[in-house]
């Protein structure tokens, strides 16, 4: 009996021990499927990324955004817009929304900037600077101020140190770490970057080329410049030649060595580079497969990712300037033309006067023409002045008529010292010759000048009130 104790506590501790097993197996299998589901949450794409796209009005940023998007139809808003546009990643089969806010071209609405960067959405913001081949004397202007814009908000950002340098520091690894598209399957290739064979370390350490991220705002820029179409016209109508486009082209890239931008000519009219814009801005902000080289060859279709541009590479366009010089100041060279030099105006909304005024003022006006003190009798005599007018009024005393009666009498009396029988003369109109000292009016002697001016004065009040021709005096002695 013993023996059948020790077998049964035995089979009991054999089963307690695999069901604990079991346990933990499934535990551990649970464990597995939440470590794989949290995984692959990690990769999906993430939804508070945004786009800041700052430049001059007329500059097609609303236009170039609404490309971006697929709308046909943009609509243009003012101060602070926002849209969004829709990304999908078809190798994961993901999509996202990533946010773009478009300042108005005016800096006066620079103050909205803080709803758009803040220090929250700092390290998640890429900055898009627009300027307009249209006018491309202003192109780098733009730029600069854009530019210096955007540096004096980020300095006030609230923005921790270690975060400020961090997102400083990612930028010169960006830049550092560029790769031709190809190059970075084959570690052997001679365009390949020699930081690309060292550890990462070792390559932040390396200086960066001349001239590039001088001005480090720890932000992701793209210089698009936009219109592009518009480079024949400057061709046809202000003689442009090739050395000025190259001029204007080593002037950006210089730009945007600077800021460690890429660079991007586009044209919505002609869909130039809008799509490789669109898939370079999903590789910089979710690392997405951007696999298109660098393109200088198209004047109008200049592509040139950040990382890739150096000063050596663009002396080359240097070769090309035959009248003019690198370094020659941009508006001596690129000047503005003396019948664009208007600058363009901003259409503003009309508000509509409200209703009720409006037929009050409509009232106000028709009852003016309707005015009962004015008599059919001397209308007609004011328009025909080839009659004689009674100089008094209903009462005695010069009205209103009887000023403009006494001021066309003495026009008829002028005419005293002509031949009889010419035209204008008294006799040819069938009056007597009357001195305009001899006019009376209600027994007085009335002053030439004053009746002038009462004239003046009177005929000025028909025509706001009346809006009736006036007579033609010239014509006052025909027949």
């Amino acid at each position: 009996m013993a023996a059948t104790a020790i077998e049964r506590m035995s089979q009991n501790n054999t089963f307690l021990s695999k069901r604990k097993e079991d346990a933990e197996n499934k535990d551990n299998l649970w464990s597995s499927i939440l470590a794989e589901v949290q995984n692959s949450g990690n990769n999906k794409l993430p939804s508070n990324k945004n786009v800041l796209v700052l430049g001059d009005n007329e500059s097609g940023k609303t236009t170039l955004i609404a490309k971006l998007q697929g709308v046909e139809d943009p609509k243009k808003g003012s101060g602070l817009e926002f849209a969004y546009i829709d990304v999908r990643d078809d190798y994961r089969d993901d999509h996202t929304r990533l946010s773009v806010w478009v300042l108005d071209g005016d800096p006066g609405h620079a103050n909205l900037l803080r709803f758009a960067l803040n220090a929250e959405r700092f390290p998640h913001t890429l900055v898009i600077l627009v300027a307009a081949m249209t006018t491309p004397w202003a192109i780098l202007d733009q730029l600069q101020a854009w530019a210096a814009l955007l540096g004096d908000h980020i300095d006030k950002l609230p923005l921790d140190n270690d975060v400020r340098q961090q997102c400083r520091q990612l930028n010169i690894k960006k830049w550092q770490e560029y790769t031709e598209p190809g190059d970075e399957l084959d570690p052997g290739s001679p365009l390949r970057r020699t930081s690309r064979n060292l550890d990462d370390e070792t390559a932040e350490g390396l200086p960066l080329p001349e001239g590039v991220l001088t001005t480090n705002l720890g932000l992701d820029v793209v210089v698009v410049i936009t219109k592009t179409d518009y480079m024949s016209t400057l061709e046809k109508e202000h003689d442009y030649k090739d050395e000025h486009f190259d001029f204007m082209q080593q002037w950006i890239r210089r730009f945007c060595l600077q800021y460690g931008a890429g660079l991007f000519y586009t044209s919505a009219k002609e869909d130039k580079n809008c799509d490789l814009l669109y898939k370079y801005l999903t590789h910089r902000i979710y690392s997405l497969p951007f696999r298109t080289p660098a393109l200088v060859v198209e004047k109008d279709a200049v592509l040139i990712p950040a990382g890739w541009d150096n000063m050596k590479k663009i002396s080359i366009l240097h070769e090309n300037l035959q009248s003019m010089k690198p370094d020659d100041y941009y508006r001596d060279i690129i000047a503005q033309p003396a019948t664009n030099r208007k600058s363009v105006t901003r259409e503003f909304e009309i508000q509509a006067e409200e209703e009720q005024a409006f037929l009050a003022r409509q009232q106000a006006a028709l009852t003016g023409l309707k005015d009962p003190t004015r008599s059919p009798t001397a209308r007609n005599q004011v328009a025909s002045p080839n009659k004689k007018l009674d100089p008094k009024g209903a009462g005695g005393t010069p009205s209103g008529e009887g000023v403009l009666a006494n001021f066309f009498n003495s026009l008829l009396s002028k005419k005293t010292g002509a031949s009889p029988g010419a035209p204008g003369s008294p006799s040819s109109v069938g009056t007597s010759p009357v001195k305009i000292d001899s006019m009376v009016s209600d027994g007085s002697a009335v002053d030439k000048a004053a009746v002038r001016n009462d004239a003046v004065a009177e005929l000025d009040r028909i025509t706001r009130s009346k809006k009736i021709p006036q007579p033609d005096l010239n014509s006052s002695s025909e027949c």
